[in-house]
């Protein structure tokens, strides 16, 4: 058994080296395809983490009831102990009036301001993150119910145009990848089945003397996964390399707004999951291929 299979990866070598220009030129189609991919998997990757840090940044506002602030720990409890609330964090009255008066722009006002402080018109506030944008809603109309909320405010509607965009993005980009790794699919799937064609005589003298399809399936498919992996290499490499380059040449953010995902172990990963895709539908592609090829021609 040991024997076959490493005959089958010593026939996969030699059929790639026997077919080298087809073999180069399916793997250059292979490496343009998933050079695509690690591009959109790093942009889309890095748009992912930023939606998800804007999301975050997105928190329900719950006033507590004047006279219920010594009340605040108990009614944390009940927030924290619906389903989707990551944290929450309790504001004083004081800490309210404290942050207004910092959003102002001159000293000035925030005296003016101060002079109100023993008037204090803020309520006790707690800020409540969510763990997933799309609960916001359901997490709102609970927390409304509690007892001790006077009021509940998340963005209004404005706040869910924008989780409605940040899914809309993450969709585009998981469709996008996944179109072109179909695309590097078909790619090998057609290098495969011409060079199934040119070898018709051999394939049509192993079945005569009783060899089965799983025999002469092999070799084909240690082709195609050379094939993908040698498509891989270069994207692998730049991967790497492009991606550490604009981090450094960006100061790991974008527009000084958004932060970048540090490069190791991210690239690392990109990488490997490039050299995974690149086998992957190098095997897949061989595989429909021959398939279909034996079954044709049994």
């Amino acid at each position: 058994m040991f024997r076959r299979f490493a005959r089958h990866i010593k026939e996969g070598f030699l059929g790639v080296f026997r077919h080298l220009g087809m073999a180069l030129s399916s793997a250059s189609a292979v490496m343009i395809t998933l050079i695509l991919i690690g591009l959109f998997l790093l942009v889309t990757l890095n748009l992912y983490d930023m939606t998800k840090s804007i999301e975050s940044s997105i928190n329900i506002s719950a006033l507590v009831e004047i006279g219920r602030e010594n009340d605040h720990e108990a009614i944390e409890k009940e927030i924290l102990a619906i389903d989707g609330v990551k944290s929450v964090d309790y504001r004083s009255r004081d800490e309210e009036f404290d942050y207004y008066l910092e959003t102002q722009g001159s000293d000035e006002l925030r005296d003016f301001y101060n002079t109100y402080r023993d008037d204090n018109p803020f309520r006790a506030n707690i800020l409540v993150e969510v763990e997933d944008g799309d609960q916001m809603a359901t997490i709102r109309d609970e927390i409304a119910t509690i007892d001790g909320i006077d009021e509940v405010a998340d963005g209004g509607a404005n706040t869910y145009t924008l989780l409605e965009i940040l899914d809309s993005v993450r969709l585009f980009g998981g469709i996008l990848v996944a179109a072109l790794c179909l695309l590097a699919t078909y790619l090998v799937y057609n290098t495969i089945k011409i060079t199934i064609a040119s070898r018709a005589d051999e394939i049509w003298i192993m079945r005569n003397v009783g060899a089965k399809n799983g025999y002469v399936r092999a070799p084909f498919l240690v082709e195609g996964i050379i094939i993908g992996f040698l498509g891989a290499l270069i994207p692998m490499i730049l991967a790497i390399g492009a991606y550490i380059y604009v981090y450094n040449f960006m100061g790991g953010s974008l527009f000084g707004a958004f932060y970048l995902i540090e490069p190791l172990p991210f690239v690392l990963y990109i990488s490997g999951a490039l050299g995974l895709i690149g086998v992957v539908v190098g095997f897949i592609g061989s595989y429909i291929s021959v398939c279909k090829y034996l079954r044709l021609k049994r």
